[in-house]
Formats: C-alpha cells, structure tokens, sequence
C-alpha cells in the first residue's frame, strides 16, 4: 500500500513537471520575433539598445509575465530587462519572485546573485551565487557561477561592500576621529621637539 502512494506521489510530481515544462516552453514560444530580437541585442551587448528600445522590450516582456505569471523563466527575461532600463526595485522584485517560483532554477539563482552583486550586497550576492553553483547541470553553467563567486570575493576582500551605515553619528565620527588622530600625532611630534 505504501509503495502505491509512492508510486502516486512519484507519478503526480513527474506530471506536474511535465505540465510545468510545456506551460514553459508555451510562455517562451509565445514571445513575438520583435521581442526576441531585442533580447538577442540585449544579450550580445546592452548599450547597443536605445532608450526607446529597452523600454518597449520591458513593456512586451511585462505582457508575456502578465499572460503567464507562474513562469519563472520570462520572470527573469523581465529582471534582466529591467536592470539594463535601470529599473533596480523593479528588477530586484522579478529576480526574486523568479526564484520564489522556481528556487531550483540555475539562471533565476545566478541573475538575482549578479543583481546583488552590483548593487554591492555581499552577502546575499554570495548566497544566490553559491546556490546557483549547486544547481550548475553542466561546465559552462559551473564556470558563469565560479567566475561570479570569484568576483564577489574580489569585492568583498577590496572592500567594496555596502555595509551597515548604522546611524548619521557613524558617518560625522569617522571623519573626526581621522582629525583628532592627526592632531594627536602633530601635537607628539612638536612635543618631541
């Protein structure tokens, strides 16, 4: 009797993958030759695209999401979209309802760990990147997740990290307390003198 339930469980969950695979494929077959060929020129090279072309890629991707909202894929399309229109906040949300909907999906992982990475969030850049190595399935997907992760930790060790701004205090103190070190070692100098 168990192993009926397992074999159900098994049989729905493989159908639900199915299912989830052709929804996919649908969503993705649905975007127009017009749309496809500004994500070629988005892909070979960003700055190739103009204002108007980056904002007319965001919109049609916007109605592809709209007709299949549960497609984590188009979701990422349309977080790449926007991170090239500069559009972060929004971007950052795609990203991550992308991962939400499919957390073991490579791409939704390394993209959402890039976007961090760029706007300087270490730590959560580091985390989507490792997961993203994890879930690799072949050499070039290892090699994008190692060559992101290296580059993360080239930032982190140069201090180019956004970190805990704490209160206004911290900021007005660094620079005071530079000062009052110099005065201390100016006053110890003429001392010595």
């Amino acid at each position: 009797m168990n192993n009926e339930n397992t074999g159900i469980v098994l049989n729905t969950a493989q159908t639900r993958n199915a299912l989830s695979s052709r929804v996919s494929s649908l969503a993705l077959s649905s975007i127009t030759s017009q749309t496809q060929g500004l994500l070629l020129r988005m892909f070979s090279d960003p700055y190739l695209l103009e204002k108007e072309e980056k904002a007319s890629l965001v919109a049609q991707l916007k109605e592809c999401v709209a007709k299949f909202p549960e497609v984590s894929e188009l979701r990422v399309l349309l977080g790449m979209a926007l991170c090239v229109n500069l559009d972060v906040h929004p971007a950052i949300e795609e990203l991550k309802e992308s991962v939400r909907l499919a957390p073991n999906s490579f791409i939704a992982q390394l993209k959402l760990g890039e976007l961090w990475m760029r706007l300087r969030v270490m730590e959560k850049a580091e985390e989507h990147t490792k997961l993203a190595g994890l879930l690799a399935q072949n050499l070039a997907q290892s090699d994008l997740a190692r060559k992101q992760a290296a580059t993360i930790r080239t930032m982190k060790r140069d201090g180019v990290e956004r970190g805990d701004y704490g209160t206004p205090w911290r900021s007005f103190m660094r620079p005071l307390r530079r000062l009052w070190t110099r005065r201390s070692r100016t006053e110890a100098a003429l001392d010595s003198v």
